[in-house]
């Protein structure tokens, strides 16, 4: 029965539902990257690479026939064992043009060489092929030291382009009230996190909770922003080498 509870738990970290409102402290943004995955994954077909994949939580969201995680070389990723294969920082593993997707979520952001990461993206695709991505803009620094820069919704469009990529659909997602309940809970989460895992989810039952079902309602009555957001989920089209 503990075991069936933690699994449910577990899923609804990433792909979050009604259960996550009373267990999730990211609850606004993973919801916002789920049903923005949810519609754009359809175009996301073929042998698919998903570059920083950590726990592989949106694995059964796209339409791919084949898919191949690829994770940062660290004791961490090693730890986890979720990806297929590992690289140094630089050169992906792998030939020109060897996939026809590329997802990236919630990895662009550690990146200190934009440029260079987008470059082996745009070698491993196949020319037409589309890029699923999602980058944080109004986020706290998280798994510091390595959290580089956040970028605006024009920032990703101008380095995409230099990099042989079009934009073809881009969504601010939670661009509503949530984001400020997010940001508290966030903060919260970060004050209270213990090593004991029940612990835990009795502080975010009591303090997190709370915040998450008022901000969920809160939603349904007021305005969405064209400015201020949580994440951008971009899908790219690659239209020249580089």
């Amino acid at each position: 029965m503990l075991k069936k509870i933690a699994k449910i738990v577990k899923k609804e970290q990433f792909q979050p539902g009604f259960i996550a409102l009373f267990t999730n402290p990211f609850y606004f943004s993973r919801r916002g990257l789920y049903h923005g995955i949810i519609e754009y994954g359809h175009c996301i077909t073929g042998k698919t690479l998903d570059v920083g994949c950590g726990q592989r939580p949106y694995e059964n969201l796209v339409a791919c026939t084949k898919y191949v995680g690829l994770e940062l070389d660290t004791p961490a990723a090693r730890k986890m064992n979720k990806a297929d294969l590992y690289y140094k920082g630089k050169r992906f593993p792998f030939r020109k043009e060897s996939f026809d997707s590329v997802m990236i979520n919630q990895v662009f952001e550690h990146v200190f060489n934009p440029d260079e990461f987008l470059q082996e993206v745009n070698r491993v695709l196949k020319q037409g092929g589309r890029l699923l991505m999602t980058v944080p803009f109004v986020w706290d620094e998280h798994e510091q030291p390595h959290d580089y820069a956040r970028y605006s919704s024009f920032g990703l469009a101008w380095v995409l382009n230099k990099n042989g990529f079009k934009i073809v659909k881009q969504k601010k997602s939670v661009n509503d009230i949530g984001i400020l309940f997010q940001l508290v809970n966030g903060f919260i989460y970060k004050k209270v996190e213990t090593r004991f895992l029940l612990l835990n989810h009795l502080f975010f039952l009591f303090l997190i909770a709370p915040f998450n079902i008022l901000g969920a309602l809160l939603t349904m009555i007021t305005p969405k922003s064209s400015d201020l957001y949580l994440d951008n989920i971009i899908l790219a089209e690659k239209i020249r080498n580089v």
